[in-house]
Parts: structure tokens; C-alpha cells; sequence
């Protein structure tokens, strides 16, 4: 299949991302594992961009990721509380809500405008690296990106899993070091680093 769901994402610090995936082993014991963090193969992330690509793009889209680290350089962020939200289908998913800075909404602005000449928004399921069968919220979450999620409606945050939980540990400050395309998994997951870039100090 030439073409593929990606998404272009922010990875945080190793600290970030095991305080991600002791959450969601949290939701994991109460709540169904549709969603199952990892350091491999689903990845806990700061969305910043969704689409679809011909794979043979790839290395092209890396180049323009790179331009943009060496340009707009955004190294600390801020966790501010956690979030719980209901998607199209009914179900809870909670996140870690990231504070929407001026930097950080110029970067995903950025990331969309260039993603332009090579994102298509016709998803289907093979798309997508999944094991199993991909939900219609998926389908939804990526066709809609640009309407629902993009630019004034863009909601920067980290995806703990299905289900509800509390958190008292914030605010959090934390660093972020790569910009990545990530191949897209069911439930909008990052299933596969694609390409990355560094982020400069």
C-alpha cells in the first residue's frame, strides 16, 4: 500500500514517557486495552499534525522536519493537569493536558502548513498499522484533523489510554528532544518511528 496514516509528533523525555505508561498500566487494570503504551511499538507522543502520505515521501518529509528543529526550536513544556474526554464512540480517554504556548502553537501551525503539498485525508483502515480491526473513531480522529484538531482547535497532549484517572502531580515541566513521523496505529497511536529529527537547545 503506497499510502499511510502518519502522524508528526513531539517525543518527551524519558521521564515524561515513563510517567505516561504508569498511567496507562493504571488504566489497564480497570478499563479495556484498547491502548497499550510502550517505548516501542506505541509510543506516548504530543500530536502535532495528522494525515495520510505516499511512504515514498518519506525521506522527504524528514528533510522538511529537520529544517523546521534547526528553525523553531521548542525544548521545555508544561503538563498541567490531566483531561478526560469522550470520543464519538462514548468512551472516556483520559490525557495529559500540555500547556499551549505561543511557541507551541507556532510550531504546529508551521507543521501543518508544510505538510500540505504531501497530507491526504481519504483514510482507510489498511492505512493504518494495526493488528486488528481499525475503529471508525480513528478514521474519524485523522479525516478531521485539520477541522476538529487544527490550528485554533489545536489541543496539545499526551494520550494515557482509555478510561478516567487522577493525577496530583502537577504542573510538570519537561523537555522534548525529537520530532518525529510516526506511523499511525488503531486509536491514533504511534506504532513506528518513520523519521525524526533532533530538536535544537
Amino acid at each position: 500500500m503506497a499510502q499511510i496514516a502518519v502522524d508528526v509528533v513531539l517525543i518527551p523525555s524519558d521521564r515524561i514517557t515513563n510517567m505516561a505508561i504508569e498511567a496507562n498500566r493504571e488504566l489497564l487494570k480497570k478499563y479495556p486495552q484498547k491502548i497499550i503504551l510502550d517505548r516501542e511499538k506505541c509510543l506516548p507522543h504530543i500530536s502535532l499534525a495528522m494525515g495520510c502520505i505516499d511512504r515514498r515521501k518519506i525521506t522527504e518529509i524528514e528533510i522538511i522536519l529537520r529544517k523546521i528543529a534547526e528553525d523553531l526550536s521548542i525544548r521545555f513544556l508544561n503538563i498541567v493537569n490531566v483531561h478526560t474526554h469522550t470520543n464519538i464512540a462514548g468512551e472516556k480517554v483520559s490525557v495529559l493536558q500540555v500547556e499551549k504556548t505561543n511557541r507551541l502553537q507556532s510550531l504546529h501551525e508551521k507543521v501543518m502548513t508544510s505538510m500540505k503539498p504531501y497530507f491526504r485525508y481519504d483514510v482507510t483502515a489498511d492505512m493504518l498499522l494495526s493488528d486488528g480491526i481499525v475503529g471508525e473513531s480513528s478514521l474519524q480522529w485523522i479525516k478531521n484533523y485539520p477541522a476538529e484538531s487544527g490550528y485554533g482547535n489545536f489541543s496539545p497532549h499526551i494520550t494515557l489510554g482509555y478510561g478516567e484517572i487522577r493525577l496530583e502531580i502537577f504542573p510538570v515541566r519537561f523537555n522534548v528532544s525529537k520530532i518525529a513521523l510516526c506511523h499511525l496505529g488503531n486509536h491514533c497511536t504511534c506504532r513506528k518511528v518513520l523519521a525524526a529529527a533532533e530538536l535544537t537547545a
